[in-house]
């Protein structure tokens, strides 16, 4: 058994990996578990009632429903894993680092720090373009149909 995990004799990203994978997965199971609590089951239902076998509605109807659950709880799980140093080098062996602990130590944190916060604001900004255009693309819409049904 102590092969197979590497657990107590030599940690490392074995270790690392079964300690993160645990600590996230309460969160995701979280985001998910809400994610479905919201569907409507009368749609994989009907699905069901139409022919369709149970691996087909799930990977047709249920899995693009909560697919953006799942990826809000691995950025979740991410965001998090990179997040606690602390696990992180209560389970690492000697010789195995994680990129918290690299930048723990080292000076240049205030760089990915910066990098970091830029790639988010980068982030923020597009989707606020995007979301401003679109605005402007529906008013113009609403006003050329209003033109059209009153000329």
């Amino acid at each position: 058994m102590e092969d197979l995990i590497g657990w107590p004799g030599r940690r490392g990203v074995t270790t690392i990996t079964i300690a993160h994978v645990t600590f996230s997965l309460a969160y995701v199971a979280v985001v998910i578990q809400a994610q479905l609590a919201s569907t409507d089951e009368s749609i994989e239902e009907a699905a069901q009632d139409l022919g369709a076998r149970p691996a087909k509605v799930f990977s047709v109807i249920t899995l693009p429903l909560i697919s953006p659950a799942l990826v809000s709880g691995w950025l979740l799980a991410f965001t998090l894993s990179l997040d606690d140093l602390i696990i992180a080098s209560f389970v690492s062996g000697p010789g195995s680092s994680t990129l918290p602990m690299v930048v723990f130590s080292k000076v240049q944190i205030n760089a990915l720090a910066t990098l970091f916060v830029l790639v988010v604001a980068a982030g923020i900004t597009a989707a606020s373009l995007i979301a401003s255009r679109a605005a402007r693309r529906r008013a113009r819409d609403e006003n050329a149909a209003v033109d059209r049904a009153a000329g």
